[in-house]
């Protein structure tokens, strides 16, 4: 699954756009240096029921931003995106 996918089927479980999560990890202190990857996983269980690999997928977002590695774009496999770029928006308005 993609970066992308991830964070697509993170909207779809929560019913919150990937920014709305970022944003409420930023306002616990989640986007801090030094905070664990454990601890955020374990907030996105709790609150929302996510599974490692979906919340693994938003702690790279709210650790880094929605830019992802260039070797995650266009490739052949699974985890291939068209994009650097994360879309943090939501399905309903990403661009073709």
């Amino acid at each position: 699954m993609s970066f992308q996918a991830y964070l697509d089927k993170i909207e779809e479980k929560t019913g919150l756009t990937p920014r709305a999560l970022v944003e409420q990890a930023k306002e616990r202190g989640y986007d801090a240096p030094g905070v664990k990857a454990g601890v955020i996983c374990d907030w996105l269980k709790a609150d929302y029921d996510l599974g490692r690999g979906h919340a693994m997928a938003l702690v790279h977002v709210i650790k880094n931003g929605p830019v992802i590695s260039d070797k995650h774009v266009g490739t052949k496999g699974t985890h291939s995106d068209p994009s650097n770029v994360l879309w943090l928006d939501g399905k309903a308005s990403k661009p073709s």
